[in-house]
């Protein structure tokens, strides 16, 4: 079964083997299970970055979308939630919440 998440140690491993020039980059991510796209992106963000500094920048990012979750919390904010797939599919609409018990509408579908 394919993995997931690769930890830090394991993405700076993968870039340091491709950065020694004696395997090609595709033979590289095709080894790993990863794509192109993937370790281009990798390589663009820990590139320069030991083991423990990759750790100490993906606890940072964690920390930053905490804070930031609750400020939005704190401030009354929302986040915008997409209606689900499931709602939209079956009936074209998501569904309309009553405003009170027993409370009956219809829909007009004349067109």
């Amino acid at each position: 079964m394919k993995q997931k998440r690769f930890s830090e140690k394991q993405i700076v491993r993968i870039l340091k083997e491709a950065e020694t020039g004696q395997i090609p980059i595709v033979e590289v991510c095709r080894k790993h299970a990863i794509s192109e796209f993937t370790f281009y992106r990798w390589r663009r963000k820990y590139q320069w970055l030991t083991i423990s500094e990759a750790r100490r920048l993906r606890e940072l990012e964690k920390v930053n979308l905490k804070r930031v979750y609750r400020l939005w919390k704190k401030l009354g904010l929302a986040l915008s939630r997409k209606p689900s797939r499931e709602r939209v599919r079956k009936g074209g609409q998501a569904p309309l919440k009553a405003l009170y018990p027993r409370h009956v509408w219809t829909y007009d579908l004349r067109l």
